[in-house]
């Protein structure tokens, strides 16, 4: 495939491979862009940016609703590909095909929404003879980074608001998983597009990151990923608006008066979705010591009966992890638990690109497995007798993207919502649980600001206001 640049679909002097992480087999190549290419598509995306910026409602809706329905027409076509370049089960690519068509649906209709209001200049003396308000208008030029693990609707809720708000785009996907993100942007130029408000730009971090982070054209970075590449970027990109998405070492609590069965079903899920490479998966599980043995039982039989396989595959119900050098980090952060004292009650095993599902108990709170964010199939179990205790060890990591509690108790759910420090709190549910259209995003080493359609909307158009003298 080809990278879009200035409403032409651009070769490149050298190539990259996208592998299948499963058994490296070739999916296809993509150019390894360079800086050229990237001041190429900034200077695209500034023409773009005009265009973009007198484009009436009605026609950015029709845009982005005739995407989402060819998404939609494709969405089987869509699945193979999330699953052929990533680590996603078919199954599990079909619900992420099914949710891009949801976000591009919703961000048509956020479109509509951007509202401003008046203002009461006469609550001031001298403001009596004044009248006026404020509407939003676009931010510009965003530069928009998307990550491996969900290359088609991460993507999505990138374009999609940015679109409907009014601006261009210069798009980076994740190098070893482009081709949905390309697929896409081929959806938004059938859909009628006009030329120069997206570009996508595909290859390495190390090459063209900094040409598009640090480019003042640039208005906007909007930007999913790991803390140190966040912080990387903001210490390199100027004089811009900043938005973060940096993943978690996602906590859940789980009482004592738990229905435990669906408890268990919803950490297994939440913690083994997409061989543990999600922002918001089960990483921590904490369980009031009079059921720990009952549900510690039932999560690691559960644990130890998936399937892991090729994506592709109908039976396999979780597939290898990214690549290789992924796979391998996991396996030593599991050794080093294992070394320093913690249990391993299921998996650990690693070959090639497949890690086992693993869980742990007993893991000292020093390891990385304890404080850092896996980003693997592993779970840690750990016993609580107090909710007070729990509350606490939960906060006591530097991230705070999405937590849960599973409890029949009301009073004591929403009290432990609150007390919890971080974006969301799912209750009665696992920590991986995403509606597009809520405020997305986290505390701490989370990152910053808000996605989900509405919210990203307001990140990426500000306020103007129009004052009038009578």
């Amino acid at each position: 495939m080809k990278m879009l640049i200035a409403g032409q679909w651009v070769d490149g002097l050298k190539h990259i491979d996208v592998e299948n992480p499963y058994d490296q087999s070739v999916v296809d190549t993509v150019p390894r862009g360079t800086p050229e290419d990237v001041d190429r598509a900034i200077a695209s995306a500034v023409e773009g940016a005009g265009i973009a910026r007198q484009m009436p409602i009605h026609q950015r809706l029709e845009i982005l609703y005739g995407t989402a329905r060819i998404v939609r027409e494709s969405q089987e076509e869509f699945a193979r590909t999330i699953a052929s370049e990533g680590s996603k089960t078919i199954h599990e690519a079909r619900k992420e095909a099914g949710r891009c068509v949801n976000t591009l649906t919703v961000a048509a209709e956020e479109a509509r929404r951007i509202l401003g209001e008046t203002l009461p200049f006469d609550s001031v003396p001298g403001g009596e003879q004044k009248i006026g308000y404020y509407y939003r208008m676009p931010v510009g030029v965003i530069g928009a980074i998307t990550p491996f693990n969900d290359p088609l609707n991460l993507v999505a809720h990138k374009l999609g608001p940015a679109i409907a708000g009014g601006n261009s785009l210069v798009l980076k996907p994740a190098t070893v998983t482009p081709l949905s993100a390309l697929k896409l942007a081929h959806a938004f130029m059938d859909a009628g597009l006009p030329a120069h408000i997206l570009n996508v730009v595909t290859g390495y971090a190390s090459e063209i990151g900094e040409p598009l982070v640090t480019d003042p054209r640039v208005r906007m970075i909007t930007f999913t990923g790991g803390p140190e590449a966040g912080e990387q970027i903001v210490r390199q990109a100027g004089l811009k608006k900043i938005g973060m998405e940096l993943g978690s070492n996602s906590p859940v609590i789980v009482c004592a008066d738990a229905a435990l069965e669906w408890a268990v079903e919803s950490c297994v899920a939440g913690a083994f979705w997409a061989a543990g490479q999600n922002c918001i998966g089960v990483q921590r599980i904490l369980i009031e010591q009079p059921v720990y043995e009952a549900f510690r039982a039932q999560f690691v039989a559960r644990a130890r009966k998936i399937k892991v396989g090729p994506q592709l595959e109908a039976a396999t119900e979780m597939g290898p992890m990214i690549t290789l050098k992924e796979a391998e980090r996991v396996a030593a952060w599991i050794s080093e638990a294992v070394s320093a004292g913690a249990n391993l009650l299921a998996g650990g095993g690693q070959e090639g690109t497949r890690v086992e599902p693993t869980v742990l108990e007993g893991v000292p709170p020093t390891t990385r497995l304890s404080c850092e964010e896996v980003f693997g199939p592993v779970v840690i179990l750990q016993p609580f007798e107090t909710l007070e205790d729990a509350i606490v060890r939960a906060n006591d990591v530097d991230y705070g993207l999405h937590a849960a509690v599973f409890t029949q108790d009301v009073s004591k759910a929403f009290r432990t919502a609150y007390a919890l420090d971080v974006g969301g709190v799912m209750i009665n549910d696992s920590t991986d649980y995403r509606l597009d259209q809520m405020p997305f995003g986290g505390v701490k080493k989370s990152g910053l600001g808000r996605e989900g359609i509405k919210f990203s909307l307001q990140e990426m158009t500000e306020p103007k206001v129009v004052c009038l003298q009578l």
